[in-house]
């Protein structure tokens, strides 16, 4: 990424032609990539997806646009959203403005490590049967690694196995449930997991006597963490009537309601996952997997709290910490079949699932700020109403050229419907 440049601020006023050449310019693309990009090779081809899902009619498409010059770990990335909510991506870009002044964002991920589960029952003994499996780890472990040895020559494979005891609400059964820690490296690694699991069953079975019923991944992957955090000085946290150290306390007021009231954690929580989500979509990871494992993670000792929280520093800066489980992947036969997936990681520069989760957790938290921030002073409907204003004017067909006035006044009007911007277009095009 050392010959990338970043992108102008006045980028979003280009047209997206004049954007790739950009991005072109920029040092993003190559010739060939430019080309794939102008001639909508990001677009998939319906005999692809035909071949992905079932009793495929048709392909559904979303606007793609980018987060530009996003700093993370003295990095500049141009962040691609596949999301149709409006004031996300300018959003996260003013986020990113602010930060890059500031040091930027700061992310780590963890290894990569996917949990699959095996649930035996009809055990005379649970614990005893848990003990005869503890003693024969080393059998498991081998038999695990039997299954998967491509992950294992990349360096991955299994890293722990653990044992869980429950009772069946209402079964009445006694359930041992085995773990077994996977390294999945770069791959997000469900199929394998899940074939590790059907693998290694029978062998527990022989162990202990017990059945095998559920042989399969947990989309809880709480040993996959991500964190990030930013520190933003109140000289950049003003609004229009609020100053910097207003604007700090009220997003600090802000946040420790979401960490006590479950009510408004899951809207704080919703803000995060408009950024993670638009990025794991532009990526082909599964953004319903990490959906789960957010909400699972953030109520995790018992009640449904904020996944990040923002405090006040010695220095009276304002500083925000996020952590998550975020388990991706940049390589596997679902990414390759979609030429956008592709060409993001590549726009991206990332090969890595570590770094891609990294970027993620920070995106997720600049998400969280610039919705922290505008709630926090002047609230978030203005800017919400110009950004529907825009669809709307869209929806009624405005032609380019009084596109922007066409907004202008439907903001203006305070009615921002389809047929209040016909009147609009009509009363410009006529000159009354």
């Amino acid at each position: 990424m050392s010959n990338r440049k970043t992108l102008h601020r006045k980028f979003r006023k280009l047209s997206v032609q004049e954007r790739l050449q950009a991005l072109f310019d920029a040092g993003y693309f190559d010739h060939e990539t430019h080309q794939f990009w102008q001639d909508g090779g990001t677009v998939l081809q319906e005999n692809a997806a035909d071949r992905m899902i079932e009793n495929v009619v048709g392909r559904f498409a979303f606007p793609q646009g980018i987060a530009v010059n996003f700093p993370l770990n003295g990095q500049i990335y141009q962040v691609p959203l596949v999301v149709e909510e409006p004031s996300v991506v300018a959003a996260l870009s003013f986020a990113a403005l602010l930060a890059e002044k500031n040091g930027g964002f700061k992310a780590a991920a963890s290894s990569p490590i996917l949990i699959g589960q095996v649930q035996l029952t009809g055990l005379d003994d649970p614990l005893a049967a848990e003990q005869k499996l503890r003693a024969a780890q080393e059998s498991i472990a081998r038999a695990a690694q039997q299954a998967m040895p491509n992950m294992v020559a990349r360096g991955g494979g299994l890293r722990d196995i653990s044992f869980h005891h429950h009772d069946g609400e209402h079964s009445g059964r006694a359930m041992l449930v085995v773990h077994l820690h996977i390294d999945t490296q770069d791959a997000m690694g469900a199929n394998m997991v899940n074939s590790v699991c059907e693998a290694v069953a029978p062998l527990l079975e022989t162990i202990c006597g017990g059945e095998a019923v559920l042989k399969i991944l947990s989309n809880l992957a709480d040993e996959a963490l991500a964190r990030a955090e930013v520190t933003l000085p109140c000289s950049q946290l003003a609004a229009p009537g609020w100053s910097g150290e207003q604007v700090r306390d009220r997003i600090i007021l802000a946040s420790d309601l979401a960490l006590a009231d479950p009510y408004r954690a899951t809207t704080h929580n919703k803000g995060i996952m408009n950024g993670v989500d638009a990025l794991a979509l532009a990526t082909g990871n599964d953004w319903r997997s990490i959906e789960a494992a957010a909400h699972a993670y953030a109520a995790r000792d018992g009640q449904y709290r904020a996944l990040s929280h923002w405090t006040k520093t010695e220095n009276g800066d304002l500083h925000g910490e996020l952590t998550m489980p975020i388990k991706v992947g940049t390589v596997g036969g679902s990414l390759q079949t979609n030429p956008a997936v592709l060409a993001n990681l590549k726009l991206l520069g990332i090969s890595r699932a570590q770094e891609l989760a990294s970027l993620m957790a920070a995106v997720g938290l600049a998400q969280n700020f610039a919705a922290l921030r505008a709630l926090a002073s002047n609230g978030i409907q203005q800017g919400h109403m110009t950004l529907h204003a825009r669809s709307v004017a869209l929806a009624a067909n405005a032609p380019s050229e009084i596109f922007d006035e066409v907004v202008k006044q439907l903001v203006a009007s305070g009615e921002i419907k389809i047929e209040t911007a016909q009147q609009i277009i009509q009363q410009i095009q006529t000159g009354s």
